[in-house]
């Protein structure tokens, strides 16, 4: 059993910066791969960003990368996303989830945070 807090979530205007923030609990957050996935309303979830758990292998949607990037700080069993130069196309609820391998695909992922919600205006 694994809970996922997230935060940092709110309001930001085009080309500004955020950093969201996901908190889990256990006692072995280090072997657990970890992602960020995205929903805009009436879309389907997408990939953002994984990292695995010893931080060695970090992967990106191509429509992120060069501006977000995932990181982790295991002794505060935290996953942390900072998000550069926003776009009003990165609005959306944020979601984190952890699972076995740092994988793109939505379902292999076995916990999920309950999201917390971007908005970049224009």
């Amino acid at each position: 059993q694994v809970q996922l807090v997230e935060s940092g979530g709110g309001l930001v205007q085009a080309g500004g910066s955020l950093r969201l923030s996901c908190a889990a609990s256990g006692h072995t957050f280090s072997n657990y791969a970890m992602g960020w996935f995205r929903q805009a309303p009436g879309k389907e979830r997408e990939f953002v960003a994984a990292i695995s758990g010893n931080r060695l292998f970090k992967y990106y949607a191509d429509s992120v990368k060069g501006r977000f990037t995932i990181s982790r700080d295991n002794a505060k069993n935290t996953v942390y996303l900072q998000m550069n130069s926003l776009k009003p196309e990165d609005t959306a609820v944020y979601y984190c989830a952890a699972g076995s391998r740092p994988t793109s695909v939505t379902r292999e992922y076995d916990y999920w945070g309950q999201g917390t919600q971007v908005t970049v205006s224009s």
